[in-house]
């Protein structure tokens, strides 16, 4: 290898880092990662870097459920095979990944972006439930499924969120309490999934 192509020192610390910021990557796990890439063929490197810059030039919020998206409105929105009559609220775009991957659900979503937390300063207005209110306006909706994390945070969330939906006439479900409480939707097991779907209890 010509030496001119050996990254220095300084390069190899400056990833290292930046993979250190990155959740679920101790300083260990950033050093392996380096090593790798160090070690990877060039083209491989750059594969990961493009992926990394395409991911944030394309994808988008969809203006209907504010999924992470490349096409607007996004392909869950848009598809007439979904049950249109059902409206499942997640805290985080990752959570759908989670619900989809249990093949049990087939109505439409409503991404918060957040769950309500007054110790870190997040109101009401700092989520999507403005936004989901407009959906709900229409009466087409006859049940709202709260798929917010079984946490204090995502239970604050829910019980304001049936508060505001209740009043529509629209049937308010939670998630049933298959899934423990404290965790998070997007570490849960199929399994757990399906049975909290399949169990959602009326709010």
């Amino acid at each position: 290898m010509d030496s001119n192509l050996i990254p220095t020192a300084d390069a190899v610390s400056k990833l290292i880092q930046e993979l250190n910021k990155l959740p679920g990557i101790g300083l260990k796990s950033a050093q392996r990662l380096a090593y790798y890439l160090l070690r990877a063929p060039e083209e491989q490197a750059k594969l990961l870097a493009d992926a990394i810059v395409s991911m944030k030039q394309k994808t988008r919020l969809c203006s209907v459920c504010f999924n992470v998206t490349d096409a607007d409105p996004c392909p869950i929105c848009r598809s007439q095979q979904r049950d249109q009559t059902k409206i499942c609220i997640v805290e985080q775009p990752q959570d759908i990944l989670a619900l989809e991957h249990t093949e049990s659900y087939n109505g439409r979503y409503h991404v918060l972006h957040g769950a309500i937390s007054p110790t870190e300063g997040v109101g009401t207005g700092d989520i999507r439930v403005k936004e989901l209110m407009e959906r709900l306006k229409d009466g087409s909706v006859s049940e709202v499924i709260l798929a917010t994390n079984p946490t204090l945070e995502g239970e604050q969330t829910a019980m304001y969120l049936n508060k505001q939906i209740s009043p529509l006439g629209i049937k308010v479900t939670r998630l049933a309490q298959g899934l423990p409480f404290g965790t998070e939707l997007e570490y849960a097991d199929d399994v757990t999934l399906t049975r909290a779907i399949e169990g959602r209890r009326e709010f």
